[in-house]
């Protein structure tokens, strides 16, 4: 019997621009498109670690009011085996004219526009449940 896979516990953010575009990282070394976001630290809520990880991955500062929770998802982890992600998943609001600059082990960044066909090579957290609840909670038009 094969073991149960181990669970991660991340929190990631939808920033979502004017032209309905989601916007998507890739880590280094890796090929899936994700969101930015990372794993809890032990004692932190899902909102700290949000705010933490996106100032480390790409140099914005994020307040607790500018999230707002969408929802709670699991899957299979895009790049780490027999790996389950447990994500709560906020909408995201940039302030203050701040940009977006990669960090850490962020390699690339994208937007992904919601209007079109998903590509092959989206995270499964991303593909599978995001994307559908973004679409069907009309978040985006």
């Amino acid at each position: 019997m094969d073991p149960l896979p181990h669970t991660l516990h991340i929190a990631t953010a939808c920033f979502i621009d004017a032209s309905n575009a989601l916007l998507v990282v890739r880590k280094r070394g890796t090929q899936s498109w994700m969101l930015p976001g990372g794993k809890l630290d032990a004692g932190e809520t899902p909102e700290q670690a949000l705010v933490r990880e996106v100032e480390e991955e790409l140099r914005v500062a994020l307040r607790p009011g500018d999230l707002t929770h969408l929802g709670n998802f699991q899957a299979m982890a895009a790049n780490e085996v027999d790996t389950r992600v447990n994500a709560s998943v906020f909408l995201a609001k940039l302030s203050g004219g701040q940009q977006f600059r990669l960090a850490a082990e962020i390699e690339a960044m994208g937007w992904l526009p919601l209007d079109e066909p998903i590509p092959s090579n989206v995270a499964p957290l991303l593909r599978e449940h995001i994307i559908p609840a973004l679409l069907a909670k009309a978040v985006i038009s």
